[in-house]
This record gives C-alpha cells, structure tokens and sequence, in this order.
C-alpha cells in the first residue's frame, strides 16, 4: 500500500494526455463526454475545442490552434508547467528525511 500511495498518478495522467494529444488527428473530431455538445451546444460550449488546439500546437500549426480555440497554447503551458512542477516535488521527496 505505500508503494501505491507514492506513485504519481496525476503526473502519469498529464504525462499520457499529452502523448495521446500529439498523436492524435486534430482533423478529425472524435467521440466528446461532454454534456454541451452532446445535447447540440458544441459551438457554444467553453471547453470544446481545447484538445484540438493544444494537438494543433504540438503539431506546430499554431494558427489552426488559435481557430479551435484561443486557450490552447496558455492550456498548454499550465499542463507542461504542473507536469515540471510534480517532477520536481516527486525529486524532493525523495530526499527529505521524515523524523517519526
């Protein structure tokens, strides 16, 4: 169980989602879970969009980015900025000492 507790789930997730966003088709629209869309508010709802545009980045096209959706290269940024934030604090962990 203590194994299980220090593996970094979060980091792993973050990890994987931009593995699978830069080998996706951001051509091609894919199955949503999201509620809006799936009731027909797709060009309305705030979110839709977001894994396009941070595919497009990834892929380098940064104008087709910004017409999926204009927060995909700060969305970008605050993933890859969680992802270096958790390496680290998974790096300093390791070398604290617990007095118990």
């Amino acid at each position: 169980m203590k194994h299980l507790k220090s593996f970094p789930i979060e980091l792993v997730f973050w990890v994987v989602a931009l593995v699978l966003l830069a080998n996706a088709n951001a051509q091609e629209h894919h199955f949503t879970i999201c509620p809006l869309a799936n009731l027909g508010f797709a060009d309305w709802c705030p979110g839709c969009g977001l894994g396009r545009a941070i595919s497009h980045i990834l892929h380098g096209e940064f104008a087709e980015s910004f017409k999926e959706h204009w927060f995909g290269l700060p969305a970008l940024t605050i993933i890859v900025y969680r992802i270096v934030t958790l390496i680290q604090y998974k790096r300093n962990k390791k070398y604290t000492t617990i007095n118990t």
